[in-house]
C-alpha cells in the first residue's frame, strides 16, 4: 500500500520514509514466498517470478529452479567452494557473484538470482 500525504493545495506529496517501509516490506514477502529473480535467455528483465525446489539425494543438495511455465533446471550445491553446478552435466553452470549474499546463476541462457553465503575467493571453476 502506498501512503500519500495530501497539501492543503490538493497536491499530492509522497511520503519517502513511508514508501521506502512499504517496499521493504513488499521485497520481504516475496522473499518469504520462495520466490526467486530470473531472466529468460536473451531478456535483461529480472522479476521475482522464478521458484526453488529443495531436495537431498545421494549426490548432495538439488535445486530445481522454475519459471511459471513449467521450464526448470536443475543445480547441485557443490561444497567444494565452487557453489552450483548443472546437476545433469548437459550445459555448464556459470556462477558470478553479485555481493557476499547472493550469486547470480547463468545456465542455458537463463539466469537466477540465488541467496548464497560467498566466503573469501572465488575458486576457479573447473
Amino acid at each position: 500500500m502506498l501512503a500519500l500525504g495530501l497539501a492543503a493545495c490538493g497536491e499530492a506529496k509522497t511520503d519517502h520514509g513511508t514508501l521506502a517501509n512499504a517496499e521493504a516490506a513488499q521485497t520481504a514477502r516475496a522473499e518469504e514466498s520462495g520466490n526467486i529473480v530470473c531472466a529468460r535467455a536473451g531478456s535483461n528483465d529480472f522479476a521475482r517470478v522464478c521458484t526453488v525446489d529443495r531436495e537431498q539425494r545421494d549426490e548432495g543438495l538439488v535445486l530445481t529452479l522454475r519459471y511459471p511455465d513449467g521450464a526448470f533446471h536443475r543445480l547441485l550445491v557443490t561444497k567444494d567452494g565452487r557453489g552450483v553446478i548443472a546437476a545433469d552435466g548437459a550445459e555448464k553452470a556459470v556462477v558470478t557473484i553479485l555481493d557476499k549474499e547472493s550469486i547470480e546463476v547463468a545456465l542455458g541462457g537463463d539466469r537466477y538470482r540465488l541467496p548464497a553465503t560467498v566466503r573469501g575467493s572465488p575458486k576457479p571453476a573447473s
